[in-house]
């Protein structure tokens, strides 16, 4: 099958091959998916989860992204749940070879049906981006209806999200990005914006809910926004987890078929509106993933027509 590689970590996406790899196998509780699109965080290829196993062995050459719709072809020995045919979307584990791929072999928990009327690649835009503020703003934030929530990034594909969810919640959203970002969070729901490079980001007063996804400087300044009682909530990778510190709470995106159906389920009500930048054939991934121009929203690559 043809896959997208990588061996070099210092390399980053520079570093990554189309190349022939052998199609996966199904172990225990596993099933075997032919992708039909694949999403792509570029931060992965700093999660040491991409490089290394569960017991810090080279893995390399590895296979990244780890968000995938496609078709269920085999299964593994004790698998329920799923059948040999059926449309699926999910996340697959860190640790193991992921998405950019023909095939992928993944735990049939980390895999949720899709609808006949989502398409392949709005179904890989869902799981991380999706999963990320679902659990952000309502296990780790608890986010309450008539709470403000400061919605870092909000052209992006997580924080269009975090944006959309917190609005159908009955949240007040502020969303920061740059300047050119102004228009693109407020058509995805942001009732204000702030344009970090030109606006004074203390001037949006208390707050009871910060999603970062950010971090640095811009994080320690909200912080220092958040009422009594709120949170500050942000996304880290694999293994990079750290105890939450006073207000902050780090937190690592987890599968849940329960959230992935209530996600697509709002995207098939028109609740809630995907952020797909660029969709690019799995031939022409590497050029796609080293594009020079800026592109808030999600990178899928189109694996099978």
């Amino acid at each position: 099958m043809k896959a997208i590689v990588v061996t070099d970590q210092a390399e980053g996406t520079a570093g990554m091959k189309l190349v022939e790899r052998p199609e996966p196998q199904a172990a225990i509780n596993d099933v075997v998916v032919q992708i039909y699109a694949s999403g792509f965080v570029p931060t992965e290829l700093a999660w040491p989860s991409t490089w290394t196993d569960r017991l810090d062995r080279d893995r390399t050459p590895s296979i990244p992204g780890h968000e995938l719709a496609g078709v269920v072809t085999a299964l593994g020995y004790g698998t329920t749940g799923l059948s040999v045919g059926q449309r699926v979307f999910g996340l697959s584990d860190w640790s193991r070879d992921g998405t950019l791929a023909e095939y992928v072999a993944i735990e049939a928990r980390n895999l949720a049906p899709l609808p006949g009327d989502v398409d392949f690649t709005v179904g890989a835009s869902l799981p991380i981006s999706g999963l990320s503020a679902w659990q952000g703003l309502f296990e780790h934030g608890r986010l309450q209806a008539g709470q403000s929530v400061l919605a870092h990034g909000a052209a992006g594909a997580v924080g269009s999200m975090v944006t959309q969810l917190a609005r159908e919640a009955g949240a007040y959203v502020i969303g920061t990005g740059r300047a050119a970002d102004r228009q693109k969070a407020l058509d995805f729901g942001a009732q204000a914006f702030v344009d970090l490079d030109n606006d004074v980001l203390e001037d949006v007063g208390g707050i009871d809910l910060v999603f970062d996804v950010i971090g640095g400087a811009i994080g320690k300044r909200s912080a220092g926004l958040i009422r009594a009682g709120g949170r500050l909530v942000s996304i880290v990778g694999p293994s990079e987890a750290r105890p939450a510190d006073g207000l902050a709470i780090d937190f690592v995106v987890e599968c849940d078929r329960a959230q992935l159906g209530e996600i697509v389920q709002r995207v098939r009500d028109g609740r809630l509106r995907t952020n797909i930048s660029n969709i690019a054939p799995l031939d022409d991934a590497v050029a796609a993933f080293n594009a020079t121009e800026r592109r808030p929203g999600k990178q899928i690559i189109r694996v099978r027509p």
